[in-house]
């Protein structure tokens, strides 16, 4: 079966074709990045005007990539939620006019769940047997970490009675984000340091630079649920460490360095960046990372099982990985983590987790609409 996939549920259009919810034809993605980059962050009316202009290009080069026809498509996918609501009703009337038009079935896909089936996706499963994964690796831990997303979700497989596919997933909600997502924190305080945008590869690339213990930022304590997570603590103390300090001034400084260049590589932003303010860097990115492993082996731990997935956007942190990949070899969990091209938002995960509702007849029709908050499991 040969599933499209369309993502557009913030700032990245998105089309990839994929086979059978494993084998990866075409994955197309246009970032609108430099769009956004001199407002530090998204702005919504911009990012659906892109989308509107560069959905069509993007999904006749999945298909040129993919070399197939669009009349071969045997079922689409698309993103119904979460998200920015205009940029995920570009991708759904797209998406339902294809789907219509082919007379073939279409599917809404939760963009936290094509998050999940990425590490699947990502770790090339042997579905021959009509099973995804293996026993060791089901049930799991997964934690979706994002600039919109910071949640922790056990996934196991389940049954459907009235339906012969065995292949079916059940989602339960462990934890999640009380404000910032992490990628949201990363993005607020690069911005505040003048550092660019997207935050999270600019704290990412200087973070190295800098001591990670030059700042305390102490753990962060939840009253209710220890799963949950929370970062707007961190960002205010950062904000609270620069306000009214020569660091602040540095910043001002830095901002009006940005502004007079095109580019600005990572070599020459550490150039015009104190050591106080790299260790800053440093110790808050150590901070974030610490709580997200802290919280996610405690998820593990309580839940029995041996195998995490991490994916989202923030997964592509370099120290986050490191961490998570020590946690394999010292505590013995079973630790996936995707290639950070899909661990960024794509359209081949949309697709992956498409399938899988196509096959199990769970089939979208005409009221099929987009949700700013579309919440995942119970």
């Amino acid at each position: 079966m040969l599933v499209l996939g369309i993502e557009s549920s913030c700032d990245e259009t998105a089309a990839a074709i994929v086979a059978d919810g494993a084998q990866i034809l075409s994955s197309v993605v246009a970032s609108q990045v430099p769009i956004h980059a001199k407002f530090g962050g998204v702005v919504p009316e911009l990012a659906s005007r892109e989308h509107l202009r560069k959905i069509e290009p993007v999904v006749h080069e999945a298909c040129h990539r993919a070399r197939v026809g669009i009349r071969d498509v045997d079922g689409v996918a698309v993103t119904e939620g979460p998200g920015l609501v205009g940029s995920l009703l570009v991708g759904l009337v797209y998406g339902k006019a294809l789907a219509r038009a082919l007379e073939i079935p279409l599917a809404g896909v939760n963009h936290l769940e094509g998050h999940i089936h990425a590490v699947l996706l990502e770790n090339k499963v042997d579905r021959r047997a009509g099973r995804p994964v293996d026993e060791a690796q089901l049930p799991a831990v997964t934690l979706v970490v994002s600039g919109g997303h910071t949640s922790l979700f056990l996934v196991e497989e389940g049954r459907r009675q009235d339906n012969p596919h065995p292949v079916v997933f059940n989602y339960r909600r462990l934890g999640q984000t009380r404000d910032d997502a992490a990628g949201e924190a990363f993005d607020k305080v690069a911005k505040l340091l003048a550092l660019g945008y997207p935050g999270g590869p600019a704290i990412d690339q200087l973070a190295p630079w800098g001591d990670a213990e030059a700042v305390d930022f102490g753990r962060i304590k939840m009253r209710g649920n220890p799963l949950d997570f929370s970062f707007s603590g961190l960002k205010t103390a950062v904000l609270y460490r620069v306000r009214g300090t020569a660091l602040a001034v540095e910043a001002e400084e830095r901002r009006a360095w940005r502004q007079a260049r095109v580019n600005c590589p990572a070599e020459e932003l550490r150039a015009h960046c104190s050591q106080a303010t790299l260790g800053l860097i440093a110790s808050f990115r150590n901070a974030v990372v610490r709580d997200l492993i802290e919280r996610t082996l405690a998820a593990a731990e309580a839940a029995q099982v041996d195998s995490i997935w991490v994916s989202g956007g923030v997964a592509c942190n370099s120290l986050l990985r490191a961490r998570f990949a020590e946690a394999s070899r010292s505590r013995g969990f079973r630790i996936l983590v995707p290639a950070p091209v899909l661990c960024t938002d794509n359209a081949a995960m949309i697709a992956a987790a498409g399938y899988y509702k196509l096959v199990a007849g769970q089939v979208a029709d005409a009221t099929l609409t987009a949700h700013a908050s579309f919440p995942l499991g119970v």
